[in-house]
């Protein structure tokens, strides 16, 4: 059975930040969105890459050893596999899309920020 998802529903149903939400899985990567606020921790995905899309808010994505990346709301950024990275937010919402392996810390899985995924589909 086919029906859409209402993403701003979903984003109002919670509070908690830098707590990724699943909302679609498309063949072996999975989309999720997610509220955030201050700064990420520094880590990379060193099998694949990372898929931003600013809903709503402010973005920057901090690079190592690269140019940071300003986001408006409306734009995407890649982050490329292997590449040491910071999400850094004002009060933003965001959308992923990720390898469905993907651990919100990437290599840093001991974080006190790695996030089970909750499994959102459906709900909205």
């Amino acid at each position: 059975m086919s029906k859409s998802e209402s993403i701003p529903r979903l984003l109002d149903s919670f509070t908690e930040k830098w707590s990724p939400r699943l909302v679609a899985a498309v063949n072996d990567h999975h989309v999720k969105v997610a509220k955030v606020d201050g700064e990420f921790i520094w880590h990379s995905h060193p099998n694949s890459d990372e898929l931003f899309y600013l809903l709503a808010g402010k973005l920057t994505i901090e690079l190592e050893g690269l140019d940071d990346v300003v986001m408006q709301v409306g734009d995407m950024f890649v982050v490329p596999k292997g590449v040491r990275h910071r999400p850094v937010a004002e009060e933003a919402s965001i959308m992923m899309v990720e390898h469905e392996s993907t651990i919100n810390t990437g290599d840093e899985t001991s974080s006190e920020r790695t996030k089970q995924v909750e499994d959102a589909r459906g709900q909205y």
